[in-house]
């Protein structure tokens, strides 16, 4: 039986992708069969025993979920101050998986849950730029000058530029009803515009990341995705890679 790159086990394993299992390989924080291995390249056989910070790791099978988040849920596996998390809504089989990116407390939508951490890298790293896409209302009328702001660029932290793409899908003088566009993961991004711009966000809802959507889930629900549309997912991602390249 051939092996396996060293940086590609790690990664299946789905503790994280290939490129932070580089960074753990060039650190001195893998080991096999009790030696420390600094080569990513290094041919794992498939009788060697793995070892990363000391812990044995083993290539598990890639599962792929969309989870559609309800309101009052953080987005992480536990919590200092008890606060409700998604994983009191998953079953255990699910506990294991990492969601991609974050919705905060009060934002509700599209997660992708998965235990692919190259997938996960190349959804969330910066330089790919993938689309998200979010359904938000806010409070009061939005002017075309305040949609062109979002547009080039507001400043919502100190060195921290955010970008949106708007489009106006219901307005009247007490609320306005948009889909936003970004290509950033920066931290309640979309929040901190409107709240720069002088908005309050009433509602704010992600509905599609990268090819994968809501389409079928209701709050709260989760269901596998469908390996047809993981591979159209892997192939979009590689396109838009090669672009921003």
């Amino acid at each position: 039986m051939p092996g396996t790159r060293l940086n590609k086990y790690i990664a299946s394993s789905g503790i994280c992708s290939r490129r932070k299992a580089d960074e753990l390989i060039e650190n001195g924080a893998v080991s096999i069969n009790g030696k420390k291995i600094n080569e990513p390249g290094y041919i794992v056989q498939p009788k060697d025993k793995v070892f990363v910070n000391n812990k044995l790791i083993h290539p598990v099978k890639h599962e792929y979920y969309r989870f559609y988040k309800p309101a009052g849920y953080i987005t992480t596996a536990d919590d200092e101050k008890g606060r409700k998390t998604i994983y009191d809504l998953l079953p255990e089989n699910l506990q294991k998986l990492k969601p991609v990116g974050r919705l905060d407390k009060d934002s509700t939508g599209l997660l992708i849950l998965t235990n692919d951490g190259d997938l996960i890298n190349a959804l969330t790293h910066p330089s790919i730029k993938v689309p998200k896409l979010y359904r938000v209302s806010v409070n009061g009328k939005i002017t075309q000058n305040d949609i062109d702001a979002m547009y080039k660029g507001i400043e919502i932290e100190p060195g921290k530029i955010g970008y949106a793409q708007v489009d106006v899908l219901e307005i009247d003088s007490k609320h306005t009803v948009m889909e936003i566009v970004l290509y950033q993961g920066l931290n309640r991004q979309i929040r901190k515009m409107f709240e720069h711009l002088g908005y309050e966000v009433v509602t704010l809802k992600r509905i599609q990341h990268a090819t994968i959507n809501l389409d079928g889930l209701k709050r709260g629900e989760y269901k596998p995705i469908k390996p047809g549309q993981i591979k159209d997912l892997k192939n979009f991602l590689k396109r838009i890679s090669k672009k921003n390249d």
